[in-house]
């Protein structure tokens, strides 16, 4: 029993989450807009924006505003990609942007940590690159989300 209970409160750890979530103070598309701003001004590199929600549409479906903001560091990418190719399924970055039924927009993304998992990164060089980018998706979120 008491097993059970250490497992389940070891369960409400934020540490080592997969995914980020930073409550966003603007709607979905000022969100969006301020993302990409935040993106350009700190000379990332803005490879495309997916609108879910459109897409949606255009099968005669409904979906709450969800956005996906793909971007990245070209040369950080490469690095991590040195020290495992398949980074490149969770390369270039990515935050979801998304409003749910009450109309609060959250940024969303993978925590650069899990790939060190995933990916079986044991590199010094390449954990520093993740935890930078740990940093750097966090700023990026928080920045986006204020008023």
């Amino acid at each position: 029993m008491g097993l059970v209970s250490f497992v389940l409160l070891g369960c409400d750890s934020k540490k080592g989450t997969f995914l980020e979530t930073f409550e966003s103070q603007n709607t979905h598309q000022e969100s969006i807009k301020k993302l990409h701003d935040v993106i350009k001004k700190q000379g990332l590199t803005l490879f495309e924006t997916i609108d879910h929600k459109a897409n949606a549409k255009s099968v005669k479906m409904n979906l709450k505003p969800n956005t996906v903001v793909i971007f990245g560091n070209p040369k950080m990418g490469t690095v991590l990609m040195n020290c495992n190719p398949s980074m490149g399924l969770d390369l270039p970055l990515r935050i979801l942007i998304t409003t749910n039924y009450e109309g609060i927009t959250s940024f969303i993304y993978t925590n650069p940590e899990y790939w060190s998992l995933k990916h079986n990164i044991k590199d010094k060089n390449c954990l520093v690159i993740l935890n930078k980018a740990k940093m750097a998706l966090a700023n990026l979120a928080q920045e986006a989300g204020k008023k």
